[in-house]
C-alpha cells in the first residue's frame, strides 16, 4: 500500500480529517458547510434516489420470499438502521463535543455527524445479493466447486481471493465508488467522511484471508482489488491509520456506530418477525428487551393478540433508547482508542454487562430458532439453487465469450441480456477474466430477489411457477 499524507499532529486536526466533505472522485474542494443542506445531507439524498438502494425493496433481510406483510426487507431495515444511526451520531457529537478541549471542529456540528452517521447506514447492506448472506454463500460455494479451478487458476491469488471469498461489503463499496455513476465518472461522489463511516472493513480479502481458507473461516473484508486505489485514497483523505492486526487500515470512529445502529435493529426487530411469522413466542422475547431495557420480571404474561404488535413496538422503543445511551458513552470513553485503531471488538463490548448479556440473548435466539427453522432452511435451499442456476448460465461468458469466434445460440442470447447491464456501466467483456466476473457479478447482485427467482425459472423453462 501506498503511505498516506503526514499524521495529523493533533486530535483536534485528527477529527477534523475525519469529518472531509471531500468527495471521493471529484477534483473540486470541498464546498464550505455554509447551508442548511450539507455535503452530508446531499449524501444521503444521493443514496435515497439511487437504483440500486430501490432494489433493497425486494431483497432478503432473514426471510426469502415471504409473502407475509410487514416482515422485513433489506430497504426497511436500511431506513431504521439510519435512523438509529442519526440518534447515534448526534448524541455521540454531543457528547464528544464536551469532552474535547475545544469542542467538535469549526464549521462541524451534531446534527452534520449525526447525517453522516445516516446516509451511511441507509448505504450499509447496499451491496448485498438476492436473498442475503445465503447469496454470499452460494456464490462462494458457485465458484469452489472444481469445475472452476482452472478459471481460478488464471487469476492472481488476491483475485481468487475476492471471488471464491465474495463479500457483500465489498460489493458495497464497488457500488458507491465506480457502478453508481456520476455524469462523469468516480461512482456516486459520496464525501470522504460518509464514506469511511460506511467501510466497517477498510481492507482487501487478502489482508484477512489467506489462500488457503475454507468457507467456515472467511473473514470479512470490505473492498475488491479492483477498488483498492479508491480504498488508498479515502484512507489518506481521512488519515485512516494501519491496522495492527493486518495490512488493512483501521476503521473510521464513526463507522463503530454504524455497527452497533445494525446490530441493535436486527437483534431487536429481527426477534420481532421471528413472532410474527410464529418461529418465537412473545416471553421469548419479552424477556431479552426487559434485559436490555434494565427490568427483571419474574414472569412475562403474553398480551392478547390484538395488542402484541404494540406492547413490542413499547419495549423495543424503551430498549432503544437505553442502547443509544449506552453506546454513546462507549464511543466517547473509547474515542482515542477509536483514533488510533486500538479499539478491540465493538463498542458493545465495551458496554456494561447486561446490555452485553441481552445483545448476545438476542442473537442466539435468532441463531437457534430463526436462521435455522425449517421454513428459512427451505428457503434458502432454494435460492441457493436459484443463484446458482444465475451463475451456471451467465458466468462461463467471463471467459468464454470474448473471442471472436461464432458463438452458441443460447450464448448470443444471454449476452442480449448482459450488454444493457454493461452499457448502462459504460463497460464490457474484455480478455480479462477478474473483471469479466465482477461485471457479471453486478448483473446478478443487482436483481432483487424475485427478478434473480423469475430469471433463473425461465432459464430452466419453468414458466408457470414464477413468482
Amino acid at each position: 500500500m501506498s503511505t498516506p499524507l503526514t499524521k495529523p499532529k493533533n486530535t483536534a486536526e485528527h477529527w477534523t480529517r475525519l469529518f472531509n466533505a471531500q468527495r471521493l472522485g471529484s477534483d473540486k474542494k470541498a464546498p464550505a458547510q455554509d447551508s442548511a443542506r450539507t455535503s452530508f445531507h446531499k449524501d444521503y439524498d444521493r443514496l435515497v434516489f439511487s437504483h440500486s438502494f430501490r432494489q433493497l425493496n425486494q431483497k432478503t433481510q432473514v426471510h426469502p420470499l415471504t409473502n407475509q406483510l410487514g416482515i422485513h426487507t433489506r430497504l426497511t431495515h436500511s431506513l431504521e438502521v439510519s435512523c438509529i444511526g442519526r440518534s447515534l451520531g448526534m448524541m455521540a457529537a454531543e457528547k464528544l463535543h464536551d469532552k474535547l478541549a475545544n469542542g467538535l471542529p469549526a464549521g462541524v456540528s451534531p446534527a452534520d455527524v449525526g447525517v453522516i452517521v445516516q446516509a451511511a447506514c441507509l448505504a450499509h447492506d447496499i451491496g448485498n445479493p438476492p436473498f442475503g448472506h445465503a447469496g454470499e454463500y452460494a456464490i462462494r460455494d458457485w465458484f469452489l466447486h472444481p469445475d472452476r479451478h482452472s478459471v481460478l487458476q488464471k487469476l492472481t491469488a488476491n483475485q481468487r481471493l475476492d471471488i471464491t471469498n465474495y463479500e457483500g461489503n465489498a460489493q458495497g463499496f464497488r457500488l458507491l465508488v465506480s457502478n453508481e455513476h456520476h455524469p462523469d465518472k468516480g461512482g456516486m461522489r459520496l464525501t470522504c467522511a460518509t464514506l469511511g463511516a460506511f467501510m466497517k472493513y477498510p481492507w482487501l480479502s487478502v489482508h484477512s484471508n489467506d489462500a488457503n481458507s475454507d468457507m467456515a473461516s472467511v473473514q470479512k473484508f470490505g473492498c475488491f482489488a479492483s477498488e483498492a486505489q479508491q480504498l488508498e485514497q479515502l484512507a489518506a483523505c481521512l488519515q485512516l491509520p494501519y491496522s495492527s492486526q493486518h495490512d488493512g487500515f483501521c476503521r473510521h470512529p464513526l463507522a463503530y456506530l454504524l455497527e452497533a445502529a445494525d446490530d441493535i435493529c436486527y437483534a431487536l426487530i429481527d426477534l420481532e418477525d421471528g413472532i410474527h411469522l410464529d418461529m418465537l413466542s412473545y416471553p421469548e422475547v419479552a424477556t431479552i428487551f426487559y434485559e436490555l431495557i434494565g427490568e427483571r420480571l419474574d414472569a412475562i404474561a403474553a398480551p392478547t393478540q390484538v395488542s402484541i404488535r404494540q406492547s413490542l413496538a413499547s419495549l423495543r422503543a424503551r430498549a432503544m433508547m437505553r442502547l443509544v445511551n449506552t453506546v454513546t458513552d462507549a464511543f466517547v470513553a473509547n474515542s482515542e482508542a477509536m483514533l488510533s485503531g486500538t479499539l478491540e471488538g465493538s463498542l458493545f463490548d465495551h458496554c456494561d454487562a447486561p446490555v452485553q448479556n441481552g445483545i448476545m440473548q438476542a442473537k442466539q435466539l435468532a441463531r437457534e430458532k430463526i436462521f435455522n427453522h425449517p421454513t428459512k432452511v427451505r428457503m434458502e435451499l432454494m435460492a441457493n439453487q436459484c443463484l446458482h442456476r444465475l451463475l451456471d448460465a451467465f458466468m462461463p461468458l467471463a471467459w468464454t465469450a470474448v473471442g471472436k469466434a461464432p458463438k452458441p445460440f443460447e450464448q448470443q442470447r444471454l449476452l442480449s441480456l448482459l450488454r444493457p447491464h454493461l452499457n448502462e456501466h459504460r463497460r464490457s467483456l474484455t480478455a480479462d477474466i477478474y473483471h469479466n466476473i465482477l461485471n457479471i457479478l453486478d448483473f446478478i447482485t443487482g436483481m432483487n430477489d424475485h427478478e434473480a427467482y423469475r430469471l433463473a425459472q425461465e432459464l430452466q423453462g419453468n414458466w408457470g411457477t414464477m413468482v
